[in-house]
């Protein structure tokens, strides 16, 4: 069993959220959803963007470091688009991460100072016409990845929905969803018994 903390999206801790970390605990892996929101949850992209950019993307990161202050170091660390954030720097900068699953976004390297860790397999998700995704750098992020990390996998996924592995959410797609599910369960797999 891996045990992984899952940070939600800028609409919040969507019962889409909870029911993903549900598939993965039924595959037998523990799953901690820290709400950074405080318990709000957003009906539009428009009002989750204006709540983060009221609270800081600096305080979004922030909030994902005390989330898992008293958990062990042995973390796989997973976030839906605005939840990348915290997930990649805890990859990136807590010792002992044993793996990383960005969803939907990546944000250069460089961004949390140093290199990815040679010992830290990530998996980026997106699709390839999403338009935050692709033009908004995080496609040529994760690009920069799979040149600097030996254990880097890009998945990308015919259509131009952000969240689309979210089933509470209008860009929810079944299919695609399914299938990122299925590779993150083999991703969470592999790393249990590094």
């Amino acid at each position: 069993m891996a045990e992984a903390v899952l940070f939600h999206h800028l609409y919040g801790l969507t019962p889409g959220v909870r029911d993903f970390a549900g598939t993965l605990e039924k595959a037998g892996h523990t799953v901690h959803t820290p709400d950074l929101y405080d318990g709000h949850v957003f009906e539009t992209f428009d009002e989750g963007l204006a709540y983060a950019q009221k609270i800081g993307f600096g305080t979004v990161r922030e909030r994902g470091k005390e989330a898992v202050e008293g958990l062990p170091g042995e973390l796989v660390y997973a976030g839906f688009s605005l939840g990348a954030m915290p997930a990649q720097q805890l990859a990136q900068t807590r010792p002992g991460a044993v793996g990383a699953l960005l969803f939907h976004a990546c944000v250069p390297a460089s961004e949390f100072g140093d290199a990815w860790p040679s010992s830290v397999p990530v998996q980026v998700h997106g699709m390839d016409a999403d338009e935050l995704f692709v033009d908004g750098g995080d496609l040529e992020a994760a690009r920069e990845l799979l040149a600097d990390v030996a254990d880097a996998e890009l998945f990308l996924y015919p259509g131009d929905k952000h969240l689309f592995a979210d089933r509470s959410l209008p860009d929810y797609d079944g299919p695609a969803a399914a299938l990122l599910t299925e590779r993150t369960l083999a991703f969470l797999d592999r790393v249990r018994g590094s």
